[in-house]
């Protein structure tokens, strides 16, 4: 009789053994998929702000064209009016 109650407590205790390295397998797999998650959502926000910088910066270009091109045309008009 101890020998069947021994066998039931030794089946039992692995079973529950398994049982709870599953669950911390679980949580470390739910735990690394987060932190890559959050990697890569951090990684797209960078994107993004890199992607807004650049048309900032194409708009401050595209704004020092036109008055380069605005400040020759002052220019050929007080050449013309100078010339008369």
């Amino acid at each position: 009789m101890k020998k069947i109650a021994l066998t039931i407590a030794a089946v039992a205790s692995l079973g529950l053994a398994a049982c709870s390295g599953s669950e911390t397998t679980e949580a470390n797999t739910a735990e690394a998929n987060t932190a890559e998650t959050t990697t890569e959502a951090t990684a797209d926000v960078n994107a993004a702000t890199a992607d807004e910088n650049a048309v900032a910066a194409a708009e401050n270009a595209l704004d020092a064209a036109g008055n380069a091109i605005e400040n020759g045309t002052e220019a050929v008009e007080n050449a013309v009016e100078n010339a008369e």
